[in-house]
């Protein structure tokens, strides 16, 4: 992805960003969603992580700003399910000195931060500061992990094995004889693939290649 089509889709993702504040206490909630408007940001109240999971969907973007205390699901169980439904929501965790514990666990299953009780406003905002900003990266990446993909679905089995030769660092003449097909053939395979994924350089495809996850 260029970065003009990058800029352009960080621009598209903060648009729609929304900071949800989830927890069971009426007064947190205002005052949490009080603070966070007044500095700019979309605010979404839930009193309960139930109805916050009635009203998340998979593409959805921003952070939440959950209590790890709550009747019910907890902050914790909020969070993995979050990781469960594969949904990328950065999730900061609000917590007492007694629930550290909790929250490191919370931190082990996905929550980008976790903040202690009492907080400074100033640490509340910096941390979904930081935790959008993860949102936003994590979006990119998703994109770019997609795109890359459908470019190496483009090519040939043939072309992906040469591909997956040549990102190994193997010259033509070895891919050659690892694949049983001429040194020539090769030539003729890499350029196809090169083609096909819109490169001009090995280099470029091979940023490709690990975009889409092939290098695991």
């Amino acid at each position: 992805m260029h970065d003009a089509a990058e800029a352009g889709a960080r621009a598209a993702v903060a648009r729609l960003e929304v900071v949800h504040v989830v927890d069971d206490d009426e007064a947190v909630r205002r005052s949490l969603a009080l603070l966070l408007v007044s500095v700019g940001y979309t605010v979404e109240t839930h009193a309960s992580a139930e109805a916050f999971l009635h009203v998340l969907t998979p593409g959805a973007a921003g952070c939440a700003v959950v209590d790890i205390r709550m009747p019910g699901m907890d902050g914790l169980a909020l969070q993995e399910q979050i990781t469960a439904l594969g949904i990328h929501l950065p999730v900061v965790i609000v917590t007492g000195h007694a629930d550290i514990g909790l929250a490191v666990r919370a931190m082990k299953a996905g929550a980008r931060d976790f903040i202690e009780k009492p907080y400074a406003n100033e640490r509340m905002i910096e941390a979904v500061q930081t935790a959008l900003q993860t949102g936003r990266q994590d979006v990119i990446r998703a994109q770019r992990s997609t795109d890359a993909q459908a470019r190496i679905g483009r090519l040939s089995a043939r072309e992906q094995a040469v591909l997956r030769e040549l990102v190994a660092g193997r010259p033509n003449k070895v891919v050659a004889y690892a694949l049983n097909i001429s040194p020539r053939t090769v030539e003729i395979h890499r350029a196809n693939m090169m083609e096909k994924l819109g490169v001009r350089s090995l280099s470029e495809a091979v940023r490709i290649f690990i975009a889409a996850g092939l290098d695991e």
